[in-house]
């Protein structure tokens, strides 16, 4: 069943009925202009997937309306309807980037099937776009073996067939959105975009544009419309990575899509129907921050439909031998050079290793320890500066109550790691997985002050 809007850019009246009759048997939702103008003011609210354009029109002609959208960076396909005697500016028009011309007056069955292929290549130019994007972005599948993982990805599984929101809680970097990729790869949206979007990272006026678009005009600097991520993943899945830092404005958006399966995007006074899947992940307690009244509780049981916890490495020691294994193939492969072997005392180091930054930690090592080997063996000098320079004598003192030593561990991880990082901390927060801002940001709650200049 086709669907989507059509906007018909035509001073014929008839023609205009003509065509939003076709439209409307098709499946469309048709709307329509008399002139390049008046389409030009409609396009950007009534973002179409499709524009019928006529070329002879007063105010403005097909030619300057098509090189007018496209200077404006607008990639919407452009079927040209002209009459016979205008063949040379149809080819004219489609140098300036329309898609097809079909002539007046034209064959229904024809005008289908030209529809039908725009739309089609359109999507699959989308789709290609999406899948670079996920394979620049180097993800592999989710290695582990140990009994806790193993029961999560076995639940995962199970949920994958469903459309169930699904939350994905652990700490940085043990792989929650690796979690996710797989669920969606093995669910029936594996074909359409899975789309992630950092929530710690983005100020709550960009998040908003981010999520839900915004038209042209909407604020300063909106000089052209921009689909958002939930339009961008329609048919497939939505990643919300750090939601626990969501501000609460977007908090209230989000549940008003989980409960009414629309968006409208900022500055527009339309509603958009979607289909899209939502997971979340986040390294915070949101039970806790509920309490505290940062995160809304209706939100938080939306979110939580399903809750999958991925254990960080510490707790799964066995895992460490084949994700190592995993690494160093995969890191070699890339730079096409054989794969490299720990030795007996590198491998000892790596067990004895706290691995504050869990799995991506251990893959960014292993990175740098293929990049830095000569010759067939890893030496634990290799592996020093990162591992051997973590402080000792500093065990956290038990007697301490549950949340004051989850504090206590939170300030010697970062402690640890701006040690080893010479007190850099933009490096540190990426040692640990962290964002920037977050790892500021956690500085100050635990009352940590920058390390002084050398």
């Amino acid at each position: 069943m086709r669907s989507g809007r059509v906007l018909i850019v035509d001073d014929d009246v008839d023609n205009r009925e003509t065509l939003r009759d076709r439209l409307r048997l098709l499946g469309f939702e048709p709307g329509a202009a008399g002139s390049g103008r008046e389409a030009l003011a409609q396009l950007p609210e009534f973002d179409p997937a499709l524009i019928l354009l006529d070329l002879q029109m007063p105010e403005m002609g097909g030619i300057e309306f098509l090189q007018t959208i496209r200077a404006q960076g607008v990639t919407t396909p452009v079927i040209v309807v002209t009459a016979y005697g205008s063949l040379e500016n149809a080819v004219q028009a489609m140098r300036e980037g329309a898609y097809d011309f079909i002539t007046k007056p034209y064959d229904p069955a024809h005008l289908e099937v030209v529809i039908d292929r725009a739309l089609e290549r359109e999507r699959l130019h989308r789709q290609t776009r999406l899948l670079q994007g996920q394979i620049e972005a180097q993800h592999g599948p989710l290695v582990g073996e140990a009994p806790p993982v193993r029961q999560v990805l076995a639940m995962a599984r199970q949920v994958a067939d469903s459309s169930a929101t699904v939350l994905v809680v652990g700490e940085s970097g043990t792989g929650k959105e690796m979690l996710a990729r797989q669920i969606h790869q093995w669910g029936p949206r594996r074909s359409r975009p899975f789309l992630p979007l950092n929530c710690a990272a983005l100020s709550e006026t960009l998040m908003e544009s981010e999520l839900f678009g915004h038209v042209r005009g909407a604020f300063t600097g909106a000089v052209t419309h921009k689909k958002g991520l939930f339009e961008e993943a329609q048919g497939g899945t939505l990643f919300l990575d750090e939601v626990g830092d969501t501000p609460p404005p977007i908090q209230g958006k989000l549940l008003r899509v989980l409960q009414d399966r629309e968006i409208r995007p900022v500055g527009s006074t339309r509603s958009t129907r979607i289909d899209v899947r939502m997971m979340a992940a986040t390294n915070r307690d949101l039970g806790k921050l509920v309490a505290e009244g940062k995160f809304r509780e209706d939100l938080y049981f939306r979110l939580n439909v399903v809750s999958l916890r991925l254990p960080p490495l510490r707790e799964r020691p066995e895992d460490l031998a084949p994700l190592v294994k995993h690494f160093l193939h995969r890191f070699a492969r890339e730079m096409k050079r054989p794969v490299p072997r720990l030795t007996p005392e590198a491998e000892a180091l790596l067990v004895r290793y706290h691995w504050p930054g869990n799995v991506r930690e251990l893959q960014n090592l292993m990175e740098r320890a293929v990049v830095l080997t000569r010759g067939e063996k890893i030496e634990p000098a290799l592996l020093a500066p990162a591992l051997q320079a973590q402080p000792s004598g500093d065990a956290l003192p038990l007697h301490l109550p549950f949340h004051d030593g989850v504090k206590a561990f939170k300030r010697q991880t970062l402690r640890h790691a701006l040690e080893r990082t010479g007190g850099n901390q933009t490096q540190a927060a990426r040692l640990l997985g962290l964002q920037p801002t977050y790892f500021f940001r956690l500085m100050r709650t635990l009352g940590l002050k920058p390390p002084k200049s050398a």
